[in-house]
């Protein structure tokens, strides 16, 4: 005796003002079944919704609809994997959207507030006097200026100067600048160098405010142990290079 095979699920696109997923549906489900199963995925109560089917590549819409909803099944339209199927609400009022993240109201809590707190990263900063709790912070601070100057004296980095960005052999450039950048987070001086190819970060300016001219991605700054000076020539298109790890 022949027997029916059970309908399989099929992939569809769920699309309503509210979401947009993919997920799994069976031909075998009456309409009112599968409007039960949007409502938690559009927010549109099932007494609401309209269904309109779209198949894969096509333009024109189908409404899935019916005298009998509670009888009548999906499957009696012809549903293919990954079709879409657009739900939207009679009382457009009802359904819901989801506002732009930035317009939900956030808790803040006021800096004074969180200080007090025991249980926070603060805290623990300040009861192991790390970073500027650090009562020789200011000693540090100073002590780290002071040997990124070093650096620079001892490296003879200064204006001109032809260098290269070790571990690289190929990042070459000059040194244009030399001093401190009030826009990068850190304490000291950093190194302002023009590359000879397009293997930089910016075009010599940070956050607005220009240090030197360079082209676009010609511009790089480093600290001074970064640096490496020499009489490094620019290299030529049809010179080869022993250390080249990427092309």
């Amino acid at each position: 005796m022949a027997t029916l095979a059970a309908a399989r699920d099929i992939p569809v696109l769920i699309k309503s003002p509210a979401a947009c997923s993919e997920r799994r549906v069976n031909p075998s489900w009456t309409i009112s079944q599968l409007k039960a199963k949007l409502e938690p995925i559009t927010g549109i109560a099932p007494s609401l919704q309209t269904i309109a089917l779209r198949q894969p590549h096509h333009m024109e819409m189908t409404a899935i609809s019916a005298a009998d909803e509670d009888r009548t099944k999906i499957g009696s339209w012809p549903l293919l994997a990954y079709a879409e199927l657009h739900v939207a609400s009679t009382d457009p009022s009802s359904a819901t959207v989801i506002p732009p993240l930035s317009s939900v109201p956030k808790y803040e809590m006021p800096v004074e507030t969180y200080s007090t707190l025991p249980d926070t990263v603060l805290a623990y900063k300040k009861s192991h006097q790390i970073g500027r709790f650090d009562p020789h912070a200011p000693e540090l601070k100073e002590r780290k200026v002071a040997d990124l100057w070093k650096e620079i004296a001892e490296g003879k980095i200064t204006l001109g100067a032809r260098c290269i960005l070790p571990p690289s052999t190929t990042r070459r450039g000059t040194v244009v600048y030399v001093g401190l950048i009030p826009e990068i987070p850190g304490v000291g001086p950093w190194v302002g160098v023009r590359l000879d190819e397009p293997a930089g970060k910016n075009d010599g300016s940070v956050r607005g405010k220009r240090y030197f001219e360079c082209g676009p991605q010609h511009g790089v700054f480093v600290r001074p142990d970064r640096v490496d000076i020499g009489n490094w020539r620019e290299l030529g298109l049809d010179e080869d290079d022993d250390d080249l790890d990427e092309i």
